[in-house]
């Protein structure tokens, strides 16, 4: 797929990604017609800006390549088992596993420390300090809650071709956009239209 120049293209979020940040994050790959491809997650800028626009990392945090690199292999961990929760079938075990590699990169309780001078106290790592730590933990742990909550029976992917991105069904509704629900629908019709009278 080619890669569109710019992010702009990308359709508005889907149904549940304002309460769902792992939805926001399956969906920042999008494939869109013509075979163009918007990776929101595609570059270290691109990367960093993603975070801080949700509140996962400060503007100047520096992502590097490296660290882009470990978010878009989380997202297509979280894709996979978004995919087998839709489809009914079971998780791939390697996705699973990174899954849950990810939520123990924090801990969940301020660890132990010993100053020479003071002694012992406790303190929890500043975020900014692990920051790639804290946005892999804080994705799974969305991903996981989301796939364990109530909004996991309404999960599905959007039922217009190209697009590769999920949704929580509201009703009848099985598109991510408004955009994606007109492409679905003009197929329909040029679909009856284009096929072969019976006599």
């Amino acid at each position: 797929m080619r890669e569109s120049p710019t992010a702009e293209s990308a359709p508005p979020p889907a149904p549940g990604a304002e309460d769902h940040l792992a939805l926001d994050f399956v969906n920042s790959a999008v494939a869109l017609p013509g075979g163009h491809f918007v990776d929101l997650l595609g570059t270290p800028a691109g990367t960093n800006r993603w975070l801080f626009e949700r509140g996962l990392a400060p503007a100047d945090a520096g992502i590097q390549e490296m660290c882009a690199t470990q978010l878009r292999s989380l997202r297509e961990h979280v894709r996979a088992l978004f995919s087998a929760r839709v489809a009914g079938l079971p998780a791939l075990p390697g996705a699973l596993s990174a899954v849950n590699d990810a939520l123990s990169r924090v801990p969940t309780a301020p660890l132990l420390h010993w100053d020479e001078k003071n002694g012992p106290y406790r303190a929890a790592p500043c975020p900014t300090n692990e920051i790639l730590d804290h946005a892999l933990a804080t994705l799974a742990a969305n991903a996981a809650d989301l796939l364990t909550g109530p909004d996991a029976e309404r999960l599905t992917a959007c039922a217009s071709a190209p697009c590769n991105r999920y949704l929580l069904r509201h009703g009848r509704r099985h598109w991510c956009s408004t955009r994606c629900g007109d492409r679905a629908r003009a197929a329909r019709a040029y679909a009856r239209r284009t096929q072969p009278k019976e006599d």
